[in-house]
């Protein structure tokens, strides 16, 4: 039986996605139309993101999901590029934090 055909067809329209209001980042309009390297940046910045990266990627996240189908598969595929760049920064960020945190005092 495919997916989908289980639901009733008179389902309310309403998601609880469209709810979600933040106030604690602010991205510029028509950030997610430009290039990878240009979101991962815009996204870690402490401007858009005053939380740090981790914020900015679950904001990635938040559009990817609500674009659902509408996206096409080249700007999937760029935002899934720049969720790459923003991962591998997180991971390069929260490594030299670590290891700040781990060093010995000098003496």
């Amino acid at each position: 039986m495919p997916a989908g055909k289980n639901r009733p067809k008179n389902r309310p329209q309403n998601r609880w996605v469209s709810k979600v209001k933040t106030d604690s980042t602010h991205p510029p309009r028509g950030l997610f139309t430009k290039n990878a390297p240009t979101i991962a940046r815009t996204l870690a910045s402490r401007k858009v993101s005053p939380k740090g990266p981790q914020s900015g990627m679950r904001m990635l996240n938040y559009f990817i999901n609500r674009a659902g189908h509408g996206l096409s598969a080249s700007r999937r595929a760029e935002l899934q590029r720049a969720k790459s760049l923003l991962s591998k920064r997180i991971n390069r960020d929260s490594r030299s934090t670590s290891s700040r945190k781990h060093k010995r005092p000098a003496r």
